[in-house]
């Protein structure tokens, strides 16, 4: 505390701004590191909706065929 005392009002304000600069120094590095997290995830995200879009697309086409063959196995029979 002796210390603190003898510090110039400028000069406790000066350190209290870099110690609260330091911790929003620290917030953004947090920060940039969930948004990488978060945009990986997004990628992620994305490619397996494309891909159960693909399938869901390919078992479609196939149930449709497999309904025409019936219709015609039906109408032929």
């Amino acid at each position: 505390m002796a210390e603190q005392a003898s510090k110039t009002p400028l000069e406790q304000e000066l350190k209290r701004l870099e110690r609260r600069l330091d911790e929003l120094v620290g917030a953004v590095a947090q920060l940039k590191e969930e948004n990488r997290a978060l945009r990986q995830r997004q990628d992620t995200l994305s490619a397996e909706r494309a891909t159960l879009l693909a399938k869901n697309e390919q078992v479609r086409a196939r149930v449709e065929a497999m309904i025409g063959r019936l219709k015609s196995m039906e109408s032929g029979a």
